[in-house]
């Protein structure tokens, strides 16, 4: 009898320790945070920034830019794909086939070469989601690849050993691809409005934002709760180690409601025990979520040897 009490004792001890633990979304319970073993030990590691804009090979800016009248981008799409109004984006996706994609073959060779963990991009700015979606049909399973990208790197990288992460560019997209709503200014297609006007690809290129909704992250409350509900998404099915957005800690409220969700789901994951990492751009960190050095860099300061932990 007294074994089961003492049983029945730990595991009250254990729950209450992990609902003492629960995060908020707030960033006083943020502060609470505290980086995991693995990534302290984790000094390189490799990102995948792939997606249907290597059809074109023209940089990651590609969707965007090919809307721009008179841009290099634009330039490269009239003389290789068509003009705009007729061939766009939503077109370059088709040819994004991934034929020769072995993530099993690479991943050994990351690890061979000493990666720790590894990144997948979940989706950049153009709206295209690498993972099995089930709220966003433009995805890489319906269209593209036929192909889980997220899930078959993920597989991959277990097993490999390697721990997991994604990234998301969704927040700046909102924005970012209004570009896709213009129309040429000059010559013969001037005035003829370009795909990304037409009704039946709002879901691909969003809806047309405010004339003054033109910062690098929407003012517009149903983006950043259609934001908010795509990146709960891709957490709950992949439950990844890393997330890192490609902005800072994003919309406020909504955003601290995304990085909770992710610190609570994954400790819930580990027993209670802190495993997850969140890392995004240009807000201070105080300890509540690991904070790049610039773009393109994934070693916190605080993994620097005689470096403290950035304010």
């Amino acid at each position: 009898m007294s074994w089961i009490l003492l049983v029945v004792a730990i595991s009250i001890l254990i729950r209450n320790q992990v609902q003492a633990q629960k995060f908020e979304p707030t960033l006083k319970s943020f502060k609470q945070y505290t980086y995991p073993e693995w990534f302290r030990d984790a000094k390189f590691g490799i990102w995948a920034h792939w997606g249907p804009q290597a059809v074109p090979r023209q940089g990651d800016w590609y969707a965007k830019k090919l809307y721009q009248e008179g841009s290099d981008d634009y330039k490269y799409h009239v003389a290789h794909y068509g003009h705009p109004s007729k061939f766009g984006y939503k077109d370059i996706i088709p040819l994004w086939k991934a034929e020769r994609w072995d993530p099993e073959q690479l991943m050994a060779l990351y690890k061979k070469v000493g990666a720790k963990y590894f990144v997948s991009m979940a989706t950049h700015h153009d709206n295209f989601f690498l993972w099995n979606s089930k709220i966003h049909k433009w995805n890489a399973v319906n269209m593209g690849p036929k192909k889980d990208v997220v899930g078959l790197w993920q597989k991959a990288a277990k097993k490999e050993g390697l721990r997991f992460g994604v990234s998301e560019h969704l927040g700046a997209s909102y924005t970012w691809f209004q570009s896709s709503r213009g129309a040429d200014k000059t010559g013969p297609m001037a005035g003829i409005p370009y795909d990304g006007t037409n009704p039946e690809f709002e879901e691909l290129y969003h809806p047309k934002t405010a004339d003054d909704d033109k910062a690098w992250l929407t003012t517009n409350l149903q983006n950043q709760k259609d934001w908010l509900g795509n990146i709960t998404e891709l957490i709950d099915m992949y439950k990844p180690d890393l997330l890192y957005s490609d902005s800072e800690l994003p919309f406020g409220e909504v955003g601290r409601t995304m990085l909770a969700h992710f610190y609570n789901q994954d400790m819930a994951k580990n027993n209670g025990k802190p495993g997850a990492v969140y890392t995004c751009k240009l807000l201070t960190s105080e300890g509540r979520w690991v904070r790049i050095l610039s773009a393109g860099q994934w070693i916190p300061s605080a993994l620097i040897p005689g470096k403290p932990i950035p304010p």
